[in-house]
């Protein structure tokens, strides 16, 4: 038994930090799949998924998908993926190696999956000598090697092949009449190379890889990620009690990416060179990205970091840093909002931003924000200053809010009761400023009209027609409480102009809504955000089994235009929206979720909580 257990511990397959090279550009893991099954199992989605409501619409579902996607590429490739299906046990990781790449057109990165299959070790060496069977006796190109006494077997694909495979798979009866495409006899291959290293599954396109990775699983020297700065810091801080975890390491990807801009355009400046707008957004300042998942008993937890040092900050990220203030729901945002967004952006500070970077990005750029700030409002006032009126007149704080559409109609859900409002010092003045510089906005002739509303002045102007809209609609303007609010919907804009009379249970008050924010960090980070899932996606569910067809040519707009394929009939042969239940045989599975944004000095981070819906709490 000592023995045993004694062999058990030093089969134990490091964890993909200690595995993996340094130089890895990026990762996907699941540091224990076996738990990770479980945690999911557990999340209100897939228990929707499962639930009995739910059996015509998934068992139609899963029987289109393994009649036109699986069985072809089992076909195709000689393997059944049901066997391959429970032998992920301990850490699943998918990994982006350097590969040599410099951005060179004949370079590209490397890619690598492990599988730990833990105590199924054997059944993986089984399942693995059966494919290399078929492939042989078959006769379709194969190839072995040998790696550090580990043996790699590299199957031999046509591309075009595959290509025509899943076309097969993907493409719609209605258009294919029968017909079946024909390969142009390509010659590219594609080369997939796997192996076994005791409970270890390794599979990818580069040799090299594989020996680093042996290396390091023998307790050889060869340098690991986890020794890589950029990739530690966020492995301690974030990714240590990870449900699952990516990380991307951008710097080199940026400048290789870079190299190759500049390369193609024969390093030639111009009004749009890569070269200047990469370095104009602020991209090489963009060191990595990185996002974990958590499965808490009260809900799911998701969280992004984008790490852009304050001192290496500019463009976008300068742009949009926000400050760290109140961005709870304000008391006249109504509790049957149904999104919420709140902002504190120094808008000012954002516009000096924008004006620099489209000023590096182009020159012409430079020379037509110049003429636009000087001349803009000046056809209806010659006194009119943009940067005074205007840029002068913007706050700190954007706000928006929507309420659930108003029907089913496709029209309606497509543009649902939503507001917008602006901070300003003096809102009237820049609602004025908005009148003068309407000109440069696409709208009838005439300029903005104007209308009173309880003694405040409604400025509106047309707005341009879309395809499918069934009447005129209008964006409307007027300055209260502190704020320019716009809306298209004016009954809305009414609303909100009463609401310092009225007194309307406020979104603050919604029941577990403070206990939620405080798991995106609170409501003082300089950003929060709202999205009640329950009625938001009652009226989108409710006309998806009324009107199928209707619905899907509405989610695919493209499938109306004359030569696309037919996407909204290959989307209902995969989703039959008709099996769907009633909303409300299933409406406990929704309930809302939260999010918010911080600025630090590291970077960049956004949190979204989904809180278990109640009837899910156990």
């Amino acid at each position: 038994m000592v023995l045993a257990n004694t062999f058990a511990l030093a089969a134990t397959v490091p964890p993909p930090e200690k595995l993996l090279p340094a130089d890895t550009l990026g990762i996907y893991v699941i540091p224990d799949f076996a738990k990770a099954r479980e945690s999911f199992a557990r999340v209100a989605m897939a228990q929707l998924w499962r639930d009995p409501e739910m059996k015509a619409f998934r068992e139609k579902f899963l029987e289109k998908l393994k009649s036109d996607l699986i069985a072809p590429l089992e076909r195709e490739l000689g393997v059944k993926f049901e066997d391959y299906a429970s032998l992920a046990q301990g850490q699943f990781t998918v990994a982006l190696t350097r590969n040599g790449w410099e951005g060179k057109t004949n370079q590209s990165p490397g890619w690598l999956l492990l599988l730990d299959t833990k105590e199924k070790s054997g059944q993986l060496k089984t399942n693995l000598a059966e494919l290399r069977k078929k492939w042989v006796d078959a006769g379709k190109q194969i190839k072995t090697d040998k790696i550090r006494d580990v043996e790699f077997t590299t199957l031999i694909f046509n591309a075009d092949d595959l290509e025509q495979t899943l076309k097969r798979a993907l493409k719609s009866k209605a258009k294919s009449n029968g017909a079946e495409e024909k390969s142009n006899g390509s010659t590219n291959k594609i080369e997939l190379t796997f192996g076994q290293s005791e409970s270890l599954l390794l599979v990818g396109s580069e040799a090299k890889d594989f020996e680093k990775v042996l290396s390091r699983q023998a307790g050889g020297a060869v340098p690991a990620l986890a020794e890589e700065a950029a990739f530690e810091s966020k492995h301690a801080a974030l990714f240590r009690d990870s449900i699952s975890y990516a990380w991307l390491n951008l710097e080199p990807v940026i400048e290789n990416l870079s190299r190759a801009a500049a390369v193609r355009e024969g390093r030639a400046s111009g009004p749009m060179d890569m070269q200047k707008m990469i370095d104009a957004l602020g991209l090489r300042g963009l060191k990595t990205v990185s996002f974990h998942v958590n499965t808490p008993p009260d809900g799911t937890a998701l969280n992004f970091f984008l790490a852009v040092p304050e001192a290496a900050r500019k463009g976008i990220f300068k742009m949009l840093a926000f400050e760290s203030k109140d961005a709870a729901p304000p008391p006249f945002v109504p509790v049957d909002a149904v999104k919420f967004s709140r902002w504190r952006l120094d808008g000012q500070k954002a516009w000096d931003a924008l004006e620099t970077m489209l000023g590096e990005v182009s020159p012409q750029m430079k020379g037509a924000i110049k003429l636009l700030t000087e001349t803009a409002g000046k056809d209806k006032d010659p006194k009119f200053d943009f940067r005074k009126n205007f840029i002068g007149n913007l706050g700190d704080d954007f706000i928006s809010y929507r309420r659930k559409p108003r029907s089913a109609d496709a029209s309606d859900l497509a543009a649902p009761p939503s507001i917008t409002l602006i901070a300003s010092a003096n809102a009237d003045q820049l609602a004025v400023a908005l009148k003068a510089v309407s000109s440069l906005l696409p709208m009838e002739p005439g300029g903005a009209k104007e209308r009173e509303f309880l003694g405040k002045k409604i400025y509106s102007f047309a707005l341009p027609t879309v395809p499918g809209q069934k009447d005129e609609r209008a964006l409307s303007f007027s300055p209260s409480s502190g704020y320019v609010a716009f809306s298209a919907d004016a009954a809305l804009l009414e609303e909100f102009l009463r609401s310092s009379e009225t007194k309307l249970k406020s979104l603050r008050e919604t029941t577990g809504l403070s206990e939620s924010a405080e798991k995106v960090g609170g409501l003082g980070t300089g950003f929060f955000a709202y999205d009640n899932n329950n009625e938001t996606l009652r009226l989108l569910f409710d006309s998806a089994r009324q009107d199928p067809d209707k619905f899907a040519k509405n989610i695919l707009p493209l499938s109306g235009l004359p030569g696309a394929p037919d996407q909204s009939t290959e989307l209902k042969e995969w989703f039959d929206f008709s099996l769907l239940p009633p909303f409300e045989k299933i409406a406990k599975y929704f309930q809302f979720t939260v999010g918010a944004g911080s600025v630090g000095a590291d970077g960049l981070t956004y949190k979204i909580f989904a809180p278990t819906p109640p009837e899910l709490q156990k």
